[in-house]
């Protein structure tokens, strides 16, 4: 059986937690491996609607069992109030494990967070302000707290005290900011520990016994290709890895066990925060895509840059992540215009590029190349195959597929768990 990975093709917000539901099922685990509660999709079932940010969205699979990863970013407080939240509604959170090497984000990285990007002015990179890329930071410096600490409080207190020697110095004498008592700090991060112990295991054990019994896997990245650190449009990333190769790292398996990499691309084109995007649209065509597509962050509320489909992005994505399939989402957002611009190569200083330069100045100066495309203005939200769909809309899948190098397996022709078109199955 399959050991999966889902994640976005583009910058993220691309409807991963569809896909990653829709696949709940048929899938035994569903685990986060980077980013933290700067990530956030949202899952409808039925008439509900879920905005989840930090946890998998398996854990509204009753069958499946929800990881966090070492790899992730973990606030424990949102993770608490998540998990509460769901309780609420009557979802059962209690098959949740969370991996003991998965780093805390603290009081303090949220205010540095926040105050560094103020201090940029408008140079800011457009984070969330929620304590991410400080958290990460510590880890890649060494001096980052994880969550087994909070179950040794020697350790904790010391490791608390050590990181703000050095970041009060900081917060006082570069950013005008009140010191951060080590002591509050600490008292706070202990509170947490007997809620958080229950759910605390050695997730990399368990998911390689899993997929050497022939359980289903499913590695669910957040945000997106684009977003990536090291393959993203760097600085204006995120602080980890969400490409393919972060699921090895950040939940501790090999690359040999990953049998799919499926990508999630939107029928058009979003992103939120800074940075460059050939495609973006400052008109009506903009607009009208935020407003049908619903386009609002769903952590931070943000409104989202909104462009026409980059298909030099998605090739990009099908190469860095080894892509074997696309789930295509949000075809609907699309009904009604009469012809419909698809990106299909950059003119940058006279020259036609058909694959994302590497020069970041390169990238800041393209311009995209457009084919038109003819619309559709039928409704395709009740479409259960393809050839429920308009011969233009299934022209326009087709175009898509052919351009950016991996099947389209699956379609998104609505926000409903069941408004999806499935082509070939995943698992």
């Amino acid at each position: 059986m399959p050991a999966l990975v889902v994640l976005g093709a583009q910058w993220g917000d691309e409807g991963k937690g569809k896909a990653t539901d829709l696949l709940g099922g048929s899938v035994d685990y569903v685990v986060r491996y980077q980013g933290g509660n700067n990530a956030g999709h949202t899952v409808v079932v039925g008439d509900q609607k879920y905005a989840l940010h930090l946890l998998p969205s398996g854990i509204l699979s009753p069958e499946c069992t929800p990881v966090i990863g070492g790899g992730v970013v973990v606030d424990p407080s949102v993770l608490l109030s998540e998990l509460a939240g769901l309780n609420d509604r009557g979802i059962d959170t209690s098959k949740l494990l969370i991996s003991g090497n998965a780093h805390l984000i603290t009081p303090y990285h949220t205010s540095l967070d926040k105050v560094t990007e103020r201090f940029l002015g408008k140079r800011k990179i457009g984070t969330t302000g929620r304590g991410i890329g400080p958290a990460y930071a510590d880890k890649i410096n060494r001096v980052g707290i994880r969550v087994q600490d909070l179950f040794d409080e020697s350790i904790l207190r010391q490791k608390v005290d050590a990181a703000l020697d050095a970041k009060n110095q900081v917060l006082a004498k570069l950013y005008n900011r009140r010191a951060i008592a080590a002591d509050q700090v600490v008292e706070e991060l202990l509170g947490y520990a007997p809620r958080l112990e229950p759910f605390v295991a050695d997730t990399t054990l368990l998911l390689n016994d899993a997929i050497d019994e022939g359980k289903v896997v499913l590695f669910e990245g957040g945000q997106g290709t684009l977003l990536d650190v090291d393959h993203g449009t760097y600085p204006f990333v995120t602080s980890s890895n969400p490409t393919a190769g972060g699921a090895c790292t950040g939940a501790g398996v090999g690359p040999t066990k990953i049998n799919r990499v499926i990508g999630i691309l939107k029928a058009y084109t979003t992103r939120v925060g800074a940075g460059p995007f050939p495609t973006e649209l400052e008109d009506e065509d903009g607009e009208a895509l935020r407003r049908i597509g619903g386009e609002f962050g769903v952590t931070t509320g943000r409104d989202r840059r909104c462009g026409w489909f980059d298909a030099v992005i998605a090739r990009y994505a099908t190469r860095v992540n080894g892509l074997t399939d696309f789930f295509l989402t949000k075809l609907d957002v699309l009904t009604g215009w009469e012809t419909i611009p698809v990106c299909v190569a950059y003119e940058i200083d006279g020259r036609r590029v058909e694959e994302l330069p590497y020069n970041q100045s390169d990238f800041h100066h393209a311009k995209p190349i457009y084919e038109y495309l003819p619309g559709w203005t039928e409704d395709i939200t009740k479409a259960k195959s393809l050839d429920d769909l308009p011969a233009n809309a299934r022209a326009y899948v087709q175009a898509l597929e052919d351009m950016s190098g991996a099947p389209i397996s699956a379609i998104g022709v609505g926000p409903g768990r069941d408004e999806t078109i499935q082509i070939r199955p995943f698992v």
